[in-house]
């Protein structure tokens, strides 16, 4: 696994005494996923027409069955920040 940061620092004087600092913050720049594991669970459990359990050896397949929800590395994040140095 890879994770590269980057960050950009400008300064700029606005006047005699005050100064303006931007700053340009990348985490995790290149960002390539890596996705989690599938829901594992197959068959839901026993339920009637209403949904309701019913005392069967009937099961129905979980809709989510398979379905990869999370990803097993953080994402690319970003932030910007301006600081006014007086």
């Amino acid at each position: 696994m890879l994770d590269l940061d980057f960050s950009v620092i400008k300064d700029t004087k606005v006047t005699e005494k005050l100064t303006a600092e931007f700053r340009a913050e990348f985490f995790n720049i290149l960002n390539h996923t890596n996705l989690g594991l599938p829901v594992g669970a197959v068959f839901a459990g026993t339920r009637g027409s209403l949904g309701t359990p019913i005392p069967t050896t009937t099961t129905f397949i979980s809709g989510t069955a398979g379905t990869i929800t999370t990803a097993s590395t953080t994402s690319r994040q970003i932030q910007f920040a301006l600081k006014l140095i007086f």
